[in-house]
């Protein structure tokens, strides 16, 4: 019978366990997207591997869609700056979908 000092622990290393690894996710990333930087696709994969997200029962495909998408958002659009200026959360999403989607479509196979 284990300790409950040892029941704890195994808890907690499946709680952190680590649900993708690196490698599968650059490689799925680099198949799917293949026009997308290389630096992006480490930023992405490194994203999906260590944000503190319970990916259990998440496809790679929904993980690095969630990932992708949110960076994007945040770094390459003037979305938090419409938060910032009092746009509610769902319209500011709405004005800069199309250029989050634009993005990924243009790392996609021809």
């Amino acid at each position: 019978m284990k300790s409950r000092t040892a029941r704890r622990r195994e808890r907690q290393r499946r709680k952190h366990k680590q649900w993708f690894h690196l490698y599968e996710v650059e490689y799925f990333i680099r198949d799917e997207y293949p026009r997308c930087p290389e630096f992006a696709v480490v930023r992405f994969a490194n994203q999906v591997c260590t944000e503190p997200k319970n990916w259990r029962g998440v496809s790679i495909a929904v993980a690095v869609d969630h990932v992708m998408q949110n960076m994007l958002r945040h770094e390459l659009t003037d979305y938090d700056q419409l938060l910032l200026v009092g746009v509610k959360r769902k319209e500011a999403r709405r004005r800069v979908q199309r250029r989050v989607d634009a993005m990924i479509a243009s790392w996609k196979h021809a």
